[in-house]
């Protein structure tokens, strides 16, 4: 995540020192290194969404050890519950000793399960809170340049045409002829 804030920093301080548009606030700025840039970050984005991924993938495995677990500890209880029971008097109390460890097994697996959801949860709660930022500066990045070009732009067809005046004033002249 530190390299796409890297490349917004460095996208942010390329329009902030951008030479200006006389009588302007345009400016004019390097299209090829902006376009490299926003590129860049571009190319950075899919890491950071592959990160995400590796943190739910990381989420399952997690969730899938602590179901297997629960799974033998449930298999022990039922072999321990099944030894038990073959005498008779010891069968009454191995009986109450099996469910207690069944909803011991069952409480740690819903703990389990529940701590490693908040866990993964808190960090795709991170994640969108620094991917909105980063879709956020690059939109302003992008509106600042936009309103930039169009300023330029206004500019130019300002200069155009008082430009285009100029040449016929001075070619009204020519086109005046002399009767002899």
């Amino acid at each position: 995540m530190a390299d796409v804030h890297s490349k917004l920093d460095e996208l942010a301080a390329l329009i902030g020192s951008a030479k200006a548009v006389p009588l302007s606030a345009s400016c004019v700025v390097n299209r090829a290194e902006l376009v490299a840039l926003v590129e860049e970050v571009r190319g950075l984005l899919p890491g950071e969404l592959e990160e995400a991924s590796g943190v739910l993938r990381e989420r399952s495995d997690v969730v899938a050890e602590g179901e297997a677990e629960a799974a033998r500890i449930i298999e022990q209880a039922k072999v321990d519950r099944a030894r038990l029971v073959s005498r008779a008097e010891v069968a009454i109390e191995a009986e109450r000793q099996a469910e207690r460890t069944l909803a011991d097994a069952r409480q740690q697996a819903a703990t389990m399960r529940a701590e490693v959801e908040d866990y993964v949860d808190g960090k795709l709660a991170n994640f969108e809170v620094v991917l909105h930022k980063t879709i956020a500066a690059v939109e302003r990045g992008r509106e600042k340049l936009r309103g930039r070009v169009e300023e330029h732009i206004a500019g130019v067809g300002e200069m155009h045409e008082l430009y285009s005046r100029d040449e016929d004033a001075d070619a009204a002249p020519d086109d005046v002829r002399v009767a002899r």
